[in-house]
């Protein structure tokens, strides 16, 4: 895998990072890009995945910037459906297995329809989270864009395109720990890596404009553990 520090110019300006809008020549489908295409679903989800996770640097300096907004989310709605499936499955039969180890028959029962109602909802409601996080997470990266990287950007669809593709990793997140930690991570570097080279930028400003929302979230999520555990601490010092 790359990781060089800037954007060089493709000098067919079709798409490669040399800060142009780069679409692809008229009649050039998205699945000619190695990009997901949904009218050959499977193929192009193979060939989209395995291009993002092992080729990422040239992936997204072939990716075309502009012209679809369509297929990119789709992918990103497909991954994200992939890991509520698998990820639920793996929760359903968790949840099954210790609703069995207690309580009476009907109880038990009661506790797998639980575990199956939720996995039901999960699966149901995965396409609108993964829309939502898809465009809260373009918004803020692309606002950061326009700040960090200057005026000269590639456009928010170029943003959104690679948000999307990111989501690559979530097929991968269903797997106990390991899967979302390690997926987690990758996604940072896909996501540095598209917003480099779609934007012809640097690597620097490019991880700030990836790295920064993580740290605001991290942030915001350890001082909620401190609140929460002061709170916890504050009511057992009250039943000493």
């Amino acid at each position: 895998m790359e990781f060089e520090t800037g954007g060089r110019p493709d000098p067919s300006g079709s798409g490669g990072s040399g800060g142009g809008t780069g679409t692809r020549p008229p009649g050039m489908s998205a699945s000619a890009g190695n990009e997901f295409d949904y009218r050959d679903p499977v193929g192009t989800f193979v060939g989209a995945t395995r291009g993002v996770l092992t080729r990422p640097v040239d992936f997204f300096r072939g990716m075309a910037r502009q012209g679809d907004f369509l297929n990119p989310a789709l992918y990103a709605l497909i991954c994200y459906e992939i890991y509520a499936v698998l990820g639920g499955i793996i929760g359903l039969l968790f949840g099954s297995i210790g609703s069995l180890g207690a309580g009476t028959a009907g109880e038990q029962a009661a506790g797998v329809a639980t575990s199956f109602g939720g996995f039901i909802a999960g699966v149901v409601l995965a396409p609108f989270f993964a829309a939502l996080i898809l465009l809260i997470m373009a918004g803020i990266k692309h606002l950061l864009v326009i700040l960090i990287v200057g005026s000269s950007n590639a456009g928010f669809e170029a943003t959104l395109r690679v948000q999307s593709y990111a989501f690559a990793t979530r097929v991968f997140w269903w797997v106990p720990i390991l899967g979302s930690l390690a997926g987690f991570v990758y996604g940072i570097y896909l996501s540095v890596v598209g917003i480099r080279e779609v934007h012809a930028t640097t690597t620097g400003k490019a991880a700030l404009v990836v790295l920064i929302p993580v740290g605001v979230v991290l942030i915001l999520a350890l001082l909620l553990a401190a609140v929460i555990g002061a709170a916890i601490f504050t009511l057992l010092q009250q039943q000493v």
